[in-house]
């Protein structure tokens, strides 16, 4: 069985959907890195691959994406009991409404101030504002201290995490040099706040993500490592920051289809900024796969999963399934103005029920990339002469131009 790591790294995003047209829509075998693995696509899949009896964590994810993306440690590597328990504790700080309320509210403030200072300028690479904006505001709320001179050079590193981790080369070494710097830093201030005894208690009646993250307590009662609880304040920084790349694709799908851009600033209510964030992580690529590893024999479409068998789960190709999606190529947020998604076909983070793997901040992502949607919709601006396509080759992808907006002319209102 040839190895199919070499074409995945060229074909990105468009790996997985190729092979398995060519397949004629059977599972996909193959290896990769060596690894006998085998894709499956489907909402009956997302059911099969986030049953922990069925697919483990542990293992399974390549050593580079540990490296860049997730950290040494992280919740993402771990199963059973000990996932549990840790994903219990960013369940309890990433779910909750008037949590994920407030974060929208903080980047709603961060981008009034920031479109203040776009307007004196002549033109503005949106991906990297809304990075330092989301930068900001996450550390705010999560109550990581975050200076004025560090915020450019931290909003860069949390960005190159995520840029580095599917490749190999240049990137890859610039996202974990940025892994490195972050980790040191977070770690220093977990053992400074734990030197002064400030959250030794951990009975704070609404604690902030650092000092819940500092005090948190594992299964065997033990404090988090300084470095874990590094590692996992970086799994709540990074994430939100990531929401750059569909904040980016917002504008993009406001610039290609203008009458939603107007319906969008006109709507007084959430619904359609809700529906309208929900097609942009329909319609624009993010994670192609995700994988895990079969715990045991497992039979699945009539095949046979030999135990270790690496099991990939199809992202990009299940959110444009003309069978579960309609037209899948054109972005229509009427998808979801009934209010419903369904969760075992709209997987752009990947899939599973609310309390197993599924991401637990999903619903801050929908919220802040609703804000900002929202604010790009009523804020007055021109979209500069660039090249604004998108690579289904690179991943994770974006406009090559980072969208440049120019003609900035006033502050967007509050949000309703």
């Amino acid at each position: 069985m040839v190895d199919s790591t070499l074409p995945l790294l060229l074909r990105g995003y468009t790996w997985l959907p190729e092979r398995r047209r060519r397949s004629g829509g059977a599972p996909v075998r193959t290896r990769l890195l060596g690894k006998k693995a085998i894709a499956l696509h489907g909402p009956a899949a997302v059911r099969f691959f986030y049953d922990e009896k069925h697919i483990h964590r542990r293992g399974a994810l390549p050593q580079p994406v540990i490296d860049t993306l997730f950290g040494s440690g992280a919740v993402h590597t771990l199963d059973g009991e000990a996932h549990r328990t840790r994903k219990a504790l960013f369940t309890g700080l990433l779910t909750t409404p008037s949590g994920v309320q407030e974060l929208a509210r903080l980047v709603h403030e961060e981008l009034e101030r920031a479109s203040v200072r776009w307007a004196r300028c002549e033109s503005v690479v949106l991906f990297d504002e809304l990075a330092r904006v989301l930068t900001s505001a996450v550390h705010s709320w999560a109550g990581v201290p975050l200076t004025d001179d560090d915020r450019a050079r931290t909003a860069r590193d949390l960005v190159a995490m995520v840029d580095g981790f599917a490749t190999v080369g240049p990137r890859h070494l610039t996202a974990r040099r940025a892994r490195g710097r972050l980790e040191a830093r977070l770690a220093d201030l977990v053992e400074a706040a734990r030197g002064s005894g400030a959250p030794a208690a951990g009975g704070a009646d609404d604690p902030t993500v650092f000092e819940a993250i500092t005090a948190h307590r594992e299964a065997d009662g033990s404090l988090l490592p300084p470095h874990t609880a590094a590692v996992e304040l970086l799994n709540v920084l990074r994430p939100t920051v990531a929401i750059t790349w569909f904040g980016v694709f917002a504008a993009h799908a406001l610039h290609r289809r203008p009458e939603l851009r107007e319906r969008l600033a006109a709507e007084a209510g959430p619904e359609f900024a809700w529906a309208f964030a929900q097609e942009v992580r329909r319609f624009y690529p993010f994670a192609p796969f995700v994988g895990g590893l079969a715990a045991e024999r497992l039979e699945w479409a009539g095949r046979t999963i030999a135990p270790g068998t690496l099991v990939l789960l199809d992202l990009f190709g299940l959110d444009h399934d003309p069978d579960l999606w309609p037209e899948p190529r054109r972005f229509d947020p009427s998808r979801f103005l009934s209010g419903e998604v369904p969760a075992d076909a709209l997987v752009p983070q990947g899939g599973g029920p609310p309390d197993g793997h599924r991401c637990p901040g999903e619903d801050i992502t929908v919220a802040i990339l609703a804000t900002v949607a929202r604010f790009l919709a009523q804020l007055p601006y021109q979209v500069a002469e660039q090249d604004l396509r998108i690579s289904l080759r690179r991943v994770p992808t974006a406009p090559r131009s980072g969208f440049v907006i120019r003609d900035v002319t006033g502050a967007a209102p509050a949000p309703a």
